[in-house]
C-alpha cells in the first residue's frame, strides 16, 4: 500500500539472485507499506545462464521465477498500488513484457506495463574486442525506469541495469530529480547498494550473526529514501534480522573496489557516506556526496570458454600426501592425451586419531579444461575408476564418472555513452529515447594516501582478526573484494596501519603474487582490498574453491595477528 509523501519514498526489495526466496515477494508486498517493491534477478554468471537459455529458445531468456511470482501476486501489488520494478529481463526484456501481458489476461488484470531496453551491445561485441560472444550488455542507469514510471506504469522490466538503477530510477521520478543532482542520485545509489543483495543488508553473510537474535529467516530490506537522497534503511516489523550499522556497513563492502562506485547517473563517493543507528533496525545513510558519472559504460560479455570436467579421491587415515601423489601419477599415466588444462588441489581436512571416518579423511580435487569437449567427457573421468583396485587402500570417490560440462569467461568492456541505445518502451505502446548524461567526468581511482597517526607502544596478545574486525567479499569479474571494517572506532588507526597490502600478502597466501589494491574508508572504520585475478576468468570458469570469492573475508579474518590488548 502506498506511503508516498512528498518527502519520502518507500522502497522494498523482495530478490537478490535468480534463485532467491521465492515466498519473499509475497511477503514483501503483505507485511507493511511499500510504495516501490523492486527485485534484482542477475549477475554475471546469470547473464551467461540466461543467454544460454536463449539460445535454445528464441522466446525465454528472462528469469521464469519472476512470472511465478506475478501469477500469484500480481493482483496484490496492484490492490496496494505498490509498483514492481525488476531487472528480471535479463536477456530479453520485450519477452517478459509480453509474457507479462499475457499472464495479466489469463488473470482478468491489466495493469500497465513498461519495459526498459537498450542494453544488448551484442552488434557491437567484436568492435569491443570480444569475439563469439553469447551475450554483451552494457549497464544501464535509472532514467529508463523514470521515464515508465512517470507514464503511469505500475510493473516495469529491464534488462540489464546497474542493480542500485532499481532505486534509482524510482526515486528520480518520485522527486522529479535532475540529471546534474549528483549527490542525491548519489544518494540513491547507496540506497541502491545496501538494498540490492536482499538479507546481506539484515544479517544473512554477516560475520557476527550469532548475536542477531533471530536468523530462522531474516527479512528483506527497506530503504526509505528522501527527497535530499539520504535514506533510512529498514525492514518490515516482525520479520527477522536486524538491521544495523554494521549489517548496513558489511553490504556498503560488497563488491566494490576504489572509493569512486561509478553508476551511469552518477558517482557514488563511498568516503562521504555517514551512518547512524536511528532506533531499532533503522539506520540513516547521509552525507552521501556524487559526481558525474563516467563517460562510458560497463559492458559484461560473455564467451564459451571452453569445456570442464572435474572429479574428487577421499584419502582416509595415514600417509595422505603419499596416497594423493600415487593417485595423481596413475590417472596421469592412463591418459591418452592430456587436457589443456589440469590442475589437482588437496584439501587436507583430515585430523590424526579421529573418532570419526569422515574426520579422518582429505580431498584430493581434479579439475580439467578443454576445447574439446570429449576429450575430457566420460571416458576421461572414467581413468578415476579403471585405476580403483590398482591404487591407494580405501579409494572412493565422491561421485560416479561424469561428462563434461561448457563453462563461461566473462570478458569485461567499456562502450561510449553515447553509443548506447536506451530506450523505454511505454504502456501507451510508445517509445522513449534515453539520451545519456552529458555531464561526465573520468572515472580516476581516490587514492590510498590516508595517514593514521602513530600507534603508540602497547602489549599485544596473538589473536584471529575477526576477534575485533568483520569482513564482507565477492566477486568482481576475475578479481574478488575483501572489505573489513572494525568495530569500535579506536581500533581505526591500528587496522589502517596494519592491514596493509602487503599483510594481506601474508595473511592471504593464495594471492601473495597477485596485484592488490588498498582503499581505506575511514568514514565506514574500514578498508577495502581488491585483489585482482584470483578468481581466474571468471565465476563461471571456476578456477578456484570458493569461486565467487563468498568467504575469502572470513579466511582473512580467522588469520591470526598481533592485536593490541586495549583493542581486546
Amino acid at each position: 500500500m502506498s506511503t508516498s509523501t512528498p518527502d519520502v519514498i518507500r522502497i522494498g526489495n523482495c530478490s537478490a539472485f535468480y534463485g532467491d526466496r521465492l515466498s519473499a515477494f509475497e511477503e514483501m508486498l503483505t507485511g507493511g507499506d511499500l510504495d516501490v517493491l523492486t527485485g534484482d534477478y542477475l549477475a554475471e554468471l546469470t547473464m551467461l545462464i540466461l543467454g544460454r537459455d536463449k539460445l535454445k529458445d528464441a522466446d525465454t531468456g528472462y528469469a521464469k521465477t519472476f512470472l511465478r511470482q506475478m501469477e500469484s501476486s500480481m493482483g496484490t501489488a496492484l490492490d496496494r498500488n505498490t509498483k514492481i520494478v525488476v531487472n528480471a529481463g535479463g536477456v530479453n526484456p520485450e519477452g517478459l513484457g509480453e509474457a507479462l501481458h499475457k499472464v495479466a489476461a489469463e488473470l482478468g488484470l491489466s495493469p500497465k506495463i513498461g519495459v526498459v531496453y537498450g542494453d544488448d551491445v551484442m552488434d557491437r561485441a567484436e568492435d569491443l574486442g570480444v569475439h563469439d560472444a553469447l551475450t554483451a550488455n552494457a549497464y544501464l542507469g535509472g532514467w529508463g525506469i523514470a521515464e515508465c514510471l512517470a507514464a503511469g506504469s505500475d510493473i516495469v522490466v529491464t534488462g540489464r541495469v546497474t542493480d542500485a538503477s532499481l532505486v534509482v530510477g524510482p526515486a528520480a521520478w518520485r522527486f522529479d530529480w535532475q540529471r546534474d543532482d549528483f549527490d542525491k542520485l548519489a544518494g540513491a545509489i547507496a540506497a541502491g547498494h545496501i538494498i540490492e543483495c536482499g538479507t546481506q543488508a539484515t544479517g544473512g553473510n554477516f560475520s557476527f550473526f550469532d548475536e542477531i537474535e533471530d536468523m530462522t529467516s531474516p527479512g528483506y530490506p527497506i530503504a526509505e529514501v528522501r527527497a535530499d537522497g539520504s535514506c533510512i534503511i529498514t525492514k518490515h516489523d516482525g520479520t527477522g534480522g536486524a538491521v544495523t550499522v554494521e549489517t548496513v556497513t558489511a553490504q556498503l563492502l560488497y563488491e566494490v573496489g576504489n572509493a569512486r562506485y561509478a553508476n551511469p547517473d552518477a558517482t557514488l563517493r563511498l568516503d562521504s557516506i555517514k551512518l547512524r543507528q536511528d532506533g531499532k533496525d533503522r539506520v540513516e545513510v547521509s552525507g552521501v556526496r556524487g559526481e558525474a558519472p563516467p563517460p562510458t559504460y560497463k559492458v559484461c560479455a560473455n564467451i564459451i570458454g571452453g569445456h570442464r570436467n572435474e572429479m574428487s579421491f577421499i584419502l582416509t587415515g595415514l600417509n595422505i600426501d603419499a596416497k594423493a601423489e600415487l593417485i595423481k601419477n596413475q590417472f596421469e599415466a592412463h591418459l591418452q592425451k592430456r587436457p589443456a588444462e589440469m590442475s589437482w588441489t588437496l584439501a587436507r581436512t583430515d585430523h590424526s586419531d579421529s573418532a570419526s571416518e569422515e574426520e579422518a579423511s582429505a580431498f584430493l580435487h581434479l579439475d580439467a579444461r578443454d576445447p574439446d569437449p570429449k576429450l575430457i567427457g566420460r571416458s576421461f573421468s572414467n581413468t578415476g575408476v579403471e585405476i580403483a583396485l590398482a591404487s591407494i587402500p580405501g579409494f572412493h570417490t565422491t561421485a560416479p564418472p561424469q561428462g563434461s560440462q561448457p563453462y563461461g569467461v566473462l570478458v569485461p568492456a567499456t562502450i561510449p555513452a553515447t553509443e548506447i541505445e536506451h530506450q523505454a518502451l511505454l504502456p501507451d505502446g510508445t517509445t522513449k529515447i534515453i539520451e545519456p548524461t552529458t555531464t561526465t567526468l573520468e572515472l580516476v581511482d581516490v587514492p590510498d594516501d590516508y595517514s593514521a597517526p602513530p600507534l603508540s607502544d602497547q602489549p599485544t596478545t596473538r589473536a584471529a582478526l575477526g576477534t575485533i574486525a568483520g569482513a564482507r567479499s565477492g566477486d568482481k569479474g576475475g578479481s574478488a573484494n575483501v572489505g573489513v571494517w572494525v568495530r569500535r572506532e579506536e581500533a581505526w588507526p591500528w587496522l589502517a596501519q596494519t592491514l596493509t597490502v602487503d599483510k594481506v600478502r601474508e595473511l592471504l597466501p593464495e594471492a601473495a603474487d597477485l596485484t592488490i589494491r588498498r582503499q581505506p574508508l575511514p568514514n565506514l572504520n574500514a578498508v577495502n582490498f581488491v585483489i585482482e585475478g584470483i578468481l581466474g576468468l571468471g565465476v563461471a570458469q571456476k578456477a578456484r574453491f570458493d569461486a565467487q570469492a563468498k568467504a575469502i573475508g572470513e579466511w582473512l579474518r580467522s588469520r591470526v595477528v598481533d592485536i593490541p590488548d586495549s583493542l581486546l
